[in-house]
């Protein structure tokens, strides 16, 4: 027997993809923000010995296409008629749901309302007349708070009343002022007993004079505690990695192995996996579980509204300023994400300029750089890091502009956003998925791109030609264009060499400026810095490196993903040039006025 399909439409925000993971027992992450369910997304669930394929479409105001969401939405209650609507209505916003509601029933009879979000409209004081809104409608209208599972086992029953006939729904059909409608109905079954306020938080977060203080503020808040807790993990995963290093090389030498072999495999390869495990690991578990909350709670859609206003008037989208927050975890995600931007013109200038964001695997060479050269306390530490981070939407926000006015001329186009209240976050829930689905995802990939590369450092740095290794000869080719730039050519050729994971790039560095043949390493900051002090280093240097990790090629995996998006040689090769030329430019301009 064929399963029976049931859709999942509503508009973003109302909690479709919880009511589909209550639904399937999938864990998919629900990001609250317009287009975090850019594709449809389909399983499976039984009921009375039923197989039920539930589809999780993406959020849509309507059913008259404005966007990429609602073109998807449409074609697929559409062209592959399911068996069941669903259709997902946040309880606090009955009147501003009802229009799309009502383009739903006119697409089948077979549909159910969901009022979701119904202990969020309880405390505003909200109270919605289901039976009446059933009766109204004509189809059965089903409450639910989908975050703990309120209401679904009742949503699966009338599922079933609605796919096997012992229901027949006779739904409303409107055809004239859908707007006059939904407010004559909502006066109807919506009772309120509390005032509609806007809460002390908004006020701050979305004030004019507040909005971007408090962001800076939120931000600094979150890089401290990334920056004071990362510190410890770093230092035990790296002191379990030595000694597990000596165990493996004694074991091979037990073995008979040659030590070549042993110098290849052990202090090439798995060197390089070891350091980019311990250090990109700790602050990645800490940063993208805060990244995460802080979304989950309400509060990262809100900074992507502020900063709306700030890449229109750059020509781009206010989509952008959502692609430009993901990129602060990684920046191949950030890439991704700008399959939400409809406009293939403003799409392109977001993908090309998301490697200006410093991504989680650039914040170790910021934060070891800050704290061997200006500040040694985290929490002044964290707010140079937010002043580079600032530094790096405003070059975010120029490249944008220049290729707005260049190769990719063109108007910005406006978007709706309609902000979530604020919710209380499932702290474990959201921590334990961001840790699978971000963390474990990203340090995987990274580990792949840095096994490679630890086999190409060990070459460059034992083959000798001459009275000199390849890394010496390739450092002193690039010493007189980094001199110009501020730095050196042992630090840009560490970039080069960094090319597959950034985090490996000040051990490059060191391996380049000891002349060992293995990637090396420092016990503390204080002998780092008398290395890096010894080999000419000043805070000019320091402060040159530290624009140029903001401002040059993308990683590897940001670069392939690029391509992957936009299947095109040119616009990768443009998302090189951009940042790179951006970076040398400003390292240029500072090395001659500091």
């Amino acid at each position: 027997m064929s399963s029976r399909v049931v859709a999942l439409a509503g508009s973003p925000n109302v909690g479709k993809s919880t009511v589909f993971n209550e639904l399937t027992g999938m864990h998919r992450h629900t990001g609250n923000w317009i287009g975090k369910t850019v594709d449809t997304k389909a399983s499976h669930f039984y009921y009375k010995f039923n197989d039920y394929s539930v589809v999780d479409l993406p959020g849509t105001y309507s059913m008259h296409p404005q966007s990429g969401e609602e073109e998807v939405a449409r074609r697929f209650l559409v062209e592959e008629k399911p068996d069941c609507i669903v259709c997902v209505v946040d309880s606090t916003l009955l009147e501003r749901s009802l229009p799309l509601v009502f383009q739903l029933l006119s697409l089948t009879d077979k549909a159910v309302v969901l009022l979701n979000l119904s202990d969020e409209a309880e405390k505003k004081g909200i109270y919605v007349d289901a039976e009446k809104l059933s009766e109204i409608l004509g189809v059965p209208v089903v409450k639910s708070t989908a975050r703990s599972g309120k209401g679904i086992n009742n949503l699966l029953e009338n599922i079933h009343l609605v796919t096997t006939g012992a229901v027949n729904p006779h739904p409303l059909k409107v055809g004239g002022d859908v707007y006059r409608k939904a407010k004559e109905i909502a006066a109807d079954t919506v009772r309120r007993s509390k005032p509609e306020t806007v809460s002390l938080l908004d006020r701050i977060v979305l004030g004019r004079v507040t909005s971007f203080i408090s962001m800076a503020l939120i931000f600094a808040l979150m890089l401290w505690i990334t920056i004071s807790l990362s510190n410890y993990p770093s230092e035990l995963l790296k002191y379990l990695f030595d000694k597990l290093e000596i165990l493996i090389a004694e074991g091979m030498r037990s073995l008979h192995i040659s030590g070549e072999i042993i110098s290849v495999l052990v202090y090439g390869v798995l060197r390089v996996l070891f350091w980019v495990v311990s250090v990109m690991l700790p602050p990645m578990a800490i940063f993208f579980p805060l990244f995460a909350l802080m979304e989950d709670f309400g509060l990262l859609p809100r900074i992507a509204f502020n900063l709306d206003f700030c890449f229109e008037k750059c020509g781009a989208c206010g989509k952008q300023s959502l692609c430009t927050c993901m990129g602060l975890g990684c920046n191949a995600v950030g890439v991704t994400g700008a399959r939400i931007i409809d406009s293939p013109r403003e799409r392109l200038i977001a993908i090309m300029t998301n490697s200006l964001t410093p991504c989680n695997g650039r914040f170790p060479i910021l934060i070891a750089v800050i704290g061997m050269f200006f500040a040694r306390n985290s929490f002044v530490a964290a707010l140079i890091l937010l002043g580079f981070i600032l530094l790096s939407l405003f070059g975010t926000m120029l490249a944008s502009k220049l290729l707005s006015v260049t190769v990719l001329k063109g108007y910005s186009s406006s978007f709706v956003m309609e902000l979530p209240p604020y919710r209380r976050p499932q702290i474990m829930k959201t921590v334990a998925q961001s840790l699978k689905q971000k963390v474990v995802f990203v340090l995987l990939r990274a580990v792949v791109v840095a096994a490679p590369a630890g086999l190409v450092i060990w070459l460059c740095a034992n083959i000798r030609v001459g009275d000199a290794s390849v890394l010496s000869h390739l450092s002193s080719g690039l010493d007189g264009i980094g001199r110009a730039l501020g730095m050196d050519g042992v630090i840009l050729l560490a970039f080069l060499l960094g090319f597959p994971a950034n985090e490996i790039v000040i051990p490059i560095m060191l391996m380049a400026y000891l002349s060992s043949g293995t990637l090396a390493d420092f016990s503390s900051a204080n002998s780092l810095l008398a290395i890096l002090v010894a080999h000419g280093w000043t805070a000019k240097t320091a402060i040159c490196t530290c624009v140029f990790t903001l401002f040059h090629f993308p990683c590897s995996t940001t670069l392939l993903t690029v391509f992957k998006e936009t299947k095109s040689m040119k616009w990768t090769a443009l998302s090189v040039i951009v940042p790179l030329l951006l970076g040398a430019a400003l390292c240029f301009i500072l090395n001659i006025i500091i």
